[in-house]
């Protein structure tokens, strides 16, 4: 056969393709809510990690995780934790922001590193049929909701939420990302400011600056290789 396995890949990129704008857009959509609801996506940030330290705890204590991982993990999200003081706005330079970008990795390569290493025989164990107990070994739908909530859930979920300081338009409350302050007298009228809510932050998440900043480069491009025409004629 040699159509039939064409017709498969070319169906593979365009799910593949499909895929990726689906989740662009609800990265995107998700991005515009917590920009609507700030104060309750921090509740729910702060309530979500002490969820998941309370895991880690009862991780270690009744499943007997690795202690000194376990000490990692929670460490690493009272870490992340700290970003949520001048939620949801962020300095790319800020160490609490450094160290958790650093945090999360770590924890992702040693708590691979150990899922991935082979299980250790016990020693209560007299017939080699029997060296192993393969009820204790994780499956891998454990190992990968482990790495979806305990590991990657707040670190995606902050990634969505919080807003570069390159991004934050001028508003009461966003001199902490550019170091500006806003002019009482000029404060109605400034661009970033609700004129219903003076003083609500104005700021645009990484996601859509990511999304959007995509969309420009791919239109440039195409405008470049002359695969699409610019309507904008001048008279």
């Amino acid at each position: 056969m040699w159509v039939l396995p064409l017709v498969g890949y070319a169906g593979v990129l365009f799910g593949f393709g499909f895929l990726t704008l689906a989740i662009a857009s609800g990265l995107y959509y998700l991005s515009e809510l917590v920009e609507e609801h700030t104060v309750f996506a921090k509740k729910l940030l702060g309530r979500l990690i002490y969820s998941i330290i309370g895991i880690q705890v009862l991780l270690a204590v009744v499943d007997a995780f690795p202690i000194s991982l376990s000490l990692l993990s929670i460490g690493s999200h009272i870490i992340y934790a700290g970003n949520l003081r001048h939620f949801p706005i962020v300095k790319l330079t800020d160490p609490v922001f450094l160290l958790s970008c650093v945090l999360v990795i770590l924890n992702h390569f040693l708590w691979f590193r150990h899922f991935s290493t082979p299980p250790v025989p016990s020693p209560s164990r007299n017939t080699f049929a029997n060296r192993y107990d393969y009820n204790d070994i994780p499956s891998f739908t454990e190992i990968a909701s482990f790495f979806g909530i305990c590991i990657w859930l707040v670190p995606f979920a902050m990634f969505v939420s919080l807003s570069a300081g390159e991004n934050v338009l001028p508003s009461m409350g966003s001199e902490y990302a550019t170091g500006d302050s806003v002019r009482s007298s000029g404060l109605t009228d400034s661009p970033g400011v609700n004129r219903d809510r003076p003083g609500k932050r104005s700021a645009k998440g990484l996601v859509k600056a990511a999304i959007d900043g995509a969309v420009i480069w791919i239109g440039e491009s195409g405008e470049a290789l002359g695969l699409r025409r610019d309507d904008k004629r001048r008279f």
